[in-house]
């Protein structure tokens, strides 16, 4: 069968207290049914729920932990747990430490975010203020600089709370999410633990493929026959597609939360893939190494004709560097690339580089249905010149905030309703309509805003970027006076 659109997987982060468990609460009793929902909270971290958008109803499968260890797991394997993160943000108290780290790892991990202001049924709401707070913080909604859809919610009413699934949707659909369902089940395990009646059990998250009793799930060294599945709600099912939360019980060791995990046919093959799983031990050190430093780490497992070759390799690779990405030779080995080596790729997100050595048809096989890369090379600065083309893609983006223009305030003839009249004098650069601002006090950090209208003898102009002075209306809750300083900007991409 050819690939199929798949539910998003959504994780819902963001600062303590600000609303993410009530969120999830009124999604769960709204959006699913009241048989389906006695077990989810008491037993399993994640659940599937049903919104209707534009005329069909959509399945959206949401982590009901998203502080779980696997998201740093996953985040430093390189994958993403989810799909999408809805980031919320309390309108009474806008962002918060909290907030920003949410933000951060849901970034590095690539993840698209939607923004959530909760608690809007609050006296002291005020999405506006929260906006402007987010733009502080660097998170750059759509309207105000950036890209970011957002909703005012309310947990209480509802309220809000079917617009925001609608942007989730929408981004899920931007992101063009797919999935084979006649493929072997594969994706991550969310959690694990020891049930008094069912022994070892781990809850798994299925992002590729169709699980069916009767295989052999394989997370690591670790495995379970799958004897039967359980839904989020506990109730036993014969089989389960891509985006659905299962529970497996029955395994060999407790899988940690966020291994990979992929099915096997039968026992046999199971106990081949524990085996080749245990072989790579370096693997085991890349999730604290994606750490070190903040820098992205790209791992690699070499291949060579002769352990010389490998020394050159290695000696040509630690001249490659990069601010933002680090190599790391993860697994290496001598002779042609085999089957072990590209399921190692597969569960640690590396590339292999072969030299001077072939890939035997298994390995070939494998690699181009699972999407592994294998380059080969005779010439070792071809080959280090392909590593360099892998870094570059591989370095995370980031964002810089680039000046334009800059003015002194000379007085303040108006402020209400976090809008500002104020008179000014150009210092340099340009200043236009629909501009970011920052405000600044002898280098004290008021506060960030938008230029609405600008005005020069008595008339309406939308820039200006010569001497003179001249009127502009700036959106702002920052408390400015005559003497500060405006400077306009534009958030780039690096």
């Amino acid at each position: 069968m050819a690939s199929v659109t798949r539910p998003p997987i959504v994780a819902v982060m963001g600062h303590i207290d600000h609303g993410k468990s009530s969120l999830l609460d009124y999604i769960r009793k709204s959006n699913v049914t009241a048989g389906e929902a006695g077990g989810i909270t008491q037993h399993v971290s994640a659940y599937e729920a049903t919104h209707e958008h534009e005329g069909t109803e959509r399945r959206i499968t949401f982590l009901d932990t998203p502080g779980h260890e696997a998201f740093r797991a996953l985040r430093a394997r390189g994958a993403t747990a989810a799909d999408v993160a809805i980031l919320v943000i309390a309108a009474e108290e806008g962002v918060k430490p909290q907030t920003l780290e949410a933000y951060e790892a849901a970034t590095a991990a690539h993840t698209p975010i939607v923004v959530a202001f909760t608690k809007m049924d609050k006296p002291g709401a005020d999405i506006e203020r929260a906006k402007i707070s987010a733009l502080e913080g660097g998170i750059y909604l759509e309207g105000l600089g950036g890209s970011i859809a957002y909703a005012g919610v309310s947990s209480k009413s509802g309220e809000g709370v079917p617009e925001l699934l609608d942007l989730v949707l929408l981004t899920a659909d931007l992101a063009e999410l797919t999935a084979d369902p006649d493929a072997p089940a594969e994706g991550f395990i969310l959690e694990s633990s020891q049930d008094p009646k069912q022994g070892m059990s781990a809850t798994l998250i299925i992002k590729n493929g169709t699980l069916n009793t009767g295989s052999v799930v394989v997370a690591g060294t670790a495995s379970a026959p799958v004897r039967f599945i359980e839904n989020f709600a506990l109730a036993r099912i014969p089989s389960a597609g891509p985006s659905q939360p299962v529970r497996i019980s029955g395994w060999s060791e407790l899988p940690p939360a966020g291994t990979p995990f992929r099915t096997a046919a039968n026992k046999k093959e199971a106990e081949r893939m524990v085996a080749d799983a245990d072989k790579p031990a370096a693997l085991a050190n890349v999730a604290a190494v994606m750490e070190e430093g903040g820098k992205t780490v790209l791992p690699l497992i070499v291949r060579a004709d002769v352990s010389g070759s490998i020394l050159a390799i290695k000696h040509e690779l630690a001249k490659i560097e990069h601010e933002r990405v680090v190599i790391r030779i993860v697994q290496e080995g001598i002779g042609a690339v085999a089957e072990g080596d590209v399921k190692s790729a597969i569960a640690g997100n590396a590339h292999i580089i072969a030299f001077n050595v072939g890939t035997d048809s298994t390995a070939r096989d494998l690699a181009e249905r699972s999407g592994v890369s294998i380059d080969a090379y005779t010439i070792i600065y071809e080959l280090k010149e392909k590593v360099e083309e892998l870094v570059t893609a591989r370095a995370p983006h980031v964002t810089v905030e680039e000046n334009l223009g800059e003015a002194k305030i000379l007085k303040v003839f108006n402020a209400s309703s976090g809008k500002q009249v104020l008179g000014a004098r150009w210092i340099s650069g340009a200043l236009a309509v629909g501009d970011l601002v920052k405000l600044d006090r002898r280098g004290i950090d008021l506060g960030r805003g938008k230029i609405t209208n600008m005005q020069q003898a008595r008339s309406d102009i939308k820039e200006i970027h010569t001497e003179g002075e001249f009127g502009m209306q700036i959106e702002t809750k920052a408390d400015v006076a005559g003497g500060d300083t405006i400077v306009t900007f534009r958030v780039v991409e690096k």
